[in-house]
């Protein structure tokens, strides 16, 4: 299990990870990150417990973001598939995403939605993901950003899948970050 926890006078974040069967406990104050959150986790494969308060919505997402972007980056296994590519469609929502968790963070949207291409973004970063979402249709945003967050999780559980090797040329890469 990987636990993050985030505090600022802005937010109190804390988010659990561990490998699952999709199970979601999700408390932020706002239902639709919070239905976002359960959706990542089902399609991701991953148990997810987040727990989170704000000062506004902007700061809430963005930070959430920040902070599972970082508990998935500390909880990928170093023999996964690297690579992931889901096409999602939600009604008149068709939605593709493609990730590599190889360790550059690339963001390349947008939703239509300036909170959720933020968290796609933040997400991206944090986790050191290269993450392209393509919206081919879709006029309603509740659909647009349900298919590209079910995408996400699909992409990212195809990508984590252990291989018994690890897939890159450059072999197992090695960070160390210390304190002086």
């Amino acid at each position: 299990m990987t636990v993050v926890t985030r505090n600022s006078k802005e937010t109190q974040i804390r988010i659990a990870i561990t490998v699952g069967s999709g199970v979601a406990r999700v408390s932020t104050g706002a239902p639709f990150l919070d239905h976002m959150l359960v959706a990542f986790a089902r399609y991701a494969g991953v148990d997810l417990d987040v727990q989170a308060t704000g000062d506004l919505a902007h700061h809430l997402i963005e930070d959430v973001a920040i902070a599972l972007g970082q508990a998935v980056a500390a909880f990928v296994p170093a023999d996964c598939a690297r690579y992931g590519d889901r096409t999602i469609p939600m009604d008149d929502a068709l939605v593709q995403v493609v990730i590599d968790i190889g360790g550059r963070p690339y963001y390349r949207g947008p939703l239509p939605s300036s909170f959720y291409d933020h968290f796609f973004r933040s997400f991206a970063d944090n986790a050191r993901v290269t993450l392209h979402v393509r919206v081919l249709r879709g006029r309603d945003k509740h659909h647009v950003i349900e298919a590209a967050v079910k995408a996400l999780g699909l992409a990212l559980r195809d990508a984590m899948h252990a291989t018994g090797s690890v897939f890159s040329t450059k072999g197992s890469i090695a960070l160390t970050v210390a304190a002086e």
